[in-house]
C-alpha cells in the first residue's frame, strides 16, 4: 500500500515550503524596509526601486528630485547647505510621470518642500506611470499586488540572505569588501553613498574638456545628429509639463517647491543650433512657457542657472555636454541658498533670452 505522500506530492510541499521560506525570509529581513526600518539595513542604487523603501523608512521634510543632472548629489550636503532634512529621489533617465509620482508618495509622507532639477527632456512623450513596464506603482503604494511582487521575488530573496550573512560578525566585513564585486544590488551601507561619486572620486579624468568637446563631435556628426531630436514634440510637451508638474504643484499649495534649470554646458544648446535647430526651437519655446507659468504660482521658486557663463561657457566642468562636475553641484547647493539666480515673475524670459543671445553667439574651438 502506497503512503498518503507520493514523489510527486513530497516535490510540491517541498516547493510550497522552499517559496513560503524565501517569501518569509524577504518580510523578516526586509530589504527595502517597506514594512519597518531596519539597523542592518543596506541600499541599491537602483532608485525606482529603492525610492519605494527609502520614502517609508526615512526621515525628511525636504525631497531632492532629478534626473542623472542631479543624481550625484549627497544627502549629507544638500542638508548643510540649504539647512534641511533631505531625501534623494533622483533617478537617472527618468521621466516627468515618474518623477511627479515618486513627489506625490513623497509629499504624502511628510514633505513640505520639494527641490526639483527639470530639465527639457523629462517632458518627452512616454507611457504613463500606470503602464510603465520600468516602473512598479503597486510596489510604492503597497497594493496587495505590489507587496506579493515584493515577497516573492527571488532578486529579493537573494539579497536578504546576503544582507543576512553581512550582518553576522564573522562574515561581515569580508562581505562588506566583497560586496561592490558581487552580483548583489544591496551594496551600500550609507544612505548618503546612493548614487553618489567615491569620496577618491578621479573628478580631472572624467570631466575635462576634452570630453566635452569629443561629446560634443559626436552628437553634431551627421549620422547622429537626429537624435537631438528624438522625443521631442513640442504639444506632447507641453501637455505633461501641465499633467505631471504643474498639477502636483497647484495640488500641494502648502508645499514650497524650488526648481532650477540645470546649468548644461553651453555646447548642448549650441549642438542643437547647429545640427537640429527645430530641437533648439522647442526647447526655447518649452521652457519660456514654462517659467511664465511656474513664476506665476506662489509656492514655487524657479531657479535659472543655464546663462551662468562662467560656468557654462567653461568646459572643464562637463564630462559631456550635459552632466556636470561634483564641484558644479556645490555651486549649484549654494545658488539655491542665496537665490542668487532666481527667476523675476516680472521678468520671466530675461535669463531664458541670454541664453538665446549666447547660444546665437558661441562658436566652437575644435
Amino acid at each position: 500500500m502506497r503512503g498518503p505522500f507520493t514523489p510527486l506530492k513530497r516535490l510540491l510541499l517541498a516547493s510550497i515550503a522552499c517559496v513560503l521560506g524565501a517569501a518569509a525570509l524577504v518580510y523578516v529581513v526586509d530589504p527595502l524596509q517597506l514594512f519597518r526600518p531596519s539597523r542592518l539595513a543596506f541600499y541599491s542604487d537602483d532608485t525606482r526601486v529603492q525610492n519605494a523603501g527609502l520614502i517609508r523608512s526615512q526621515s525628511f521634510d525636504t525631497v531632492f528630485m532629478g534626473t542623472s543632472l542631479a543624481i550625484h548629489f549627497r544627502q549629507s550636503d544638500i542638508d548643510r547647505v540649504l539647512g534641511v532634512h533631505s531625501l534623494k529621489l533622483a533617478m537617472t533617465g527618468s521621466n516627468s510621470r515618474q518623477q511627479s509620482f515618486v513627489l506625490a508618495q513623497a509629499i504624502d509622507r511628510g514633505a513640505k518642500r520639494v527641490i526639483w532639477e527639470m530639465d527639457d527632456f523629462i517632458f518627452v512623450d512616454a507611457a504613463d506611470i500606470e503602464a510603465d513596464p520600468y516602473f512598479s506603482v503597486d510596489l510604492y503604494r503597497g497594493t496587495a499586488k505590489g507587496i506579493a511582487s515584493y515577497l516573492f521575488s527571488a532578486a529579493m530573496a537573494k539579497e536578504s540572505l546576503f544582507t543576512l550573512l553581512r550582518s553576522t560578525p564573522l562574515l561581515g566585513e569580508p562581505l562588506t569588501r566583497a560586496a561592490p564585486y558581487l552580483p548583489v544590488k544591496f551594496a551600500l551601507s550609507d544612505v548618503d553613498d546612493i548614487y553618489a561619486l567615491p569620496r577618491n572620486f578621479d573628478v580631472a579624468h572624467d570631466y575635462n574638456a576634452n570630453n566635452a568637446l569629443a561629446s560634443f563631435a559626436y552628437i553634431t556628426a551627421p549620422s547622429r545628429s537626429r537624435f537631438l531630436g528624438e522625443g521631442y514634440g513640442y504639444d506632447a510637451m507641453i501637455r505633461h509639463f501641465e499633467q505631471d508638474a504643474a498639477t502636483l504643484i497647484t495640488r500641494h499649495p502648502d508645499v514650497t517647491f524650488d526648481i532650477y534649470f540645470p546649468p548644461y554646458s553651453i555646447l548642448q544648446f549650441v549642438a542643437m543650433r547647429d545640427a537640429s535647430p527645430e530641437t533648439l526651437k522647442i526647447v526655447m519655446d518649452l521652457t519660456a512657457v514654462i517659467a511664465q507659468r511656474l513664476t506665476q504660482l506662489p509656492n514655487v521658486r524657479l531657479h535659472d542657472f543655464r546663462a551662468i557663463k562662467a560656468v557654462t561657457h567653461d568646459l572643464s566642468n562637463y564630462g559631456d555636454v550635459i552632466h556636470h562636475s561634483p564641484a558644479v553641484d556645490a555651486k549649484v547647493l549654494q545658488w539655491l541658498a542665496s537665490g542668487a539666480y532666481r527667476v523675476d515673475p516680472n521678468k520671466p524670459l530675461a535669463s531664458l533670452d541670454e541664453l538665446k543671445a549666447q547660444t546665437e553667439a558661441y562658436r566652437v574651438e575644435r
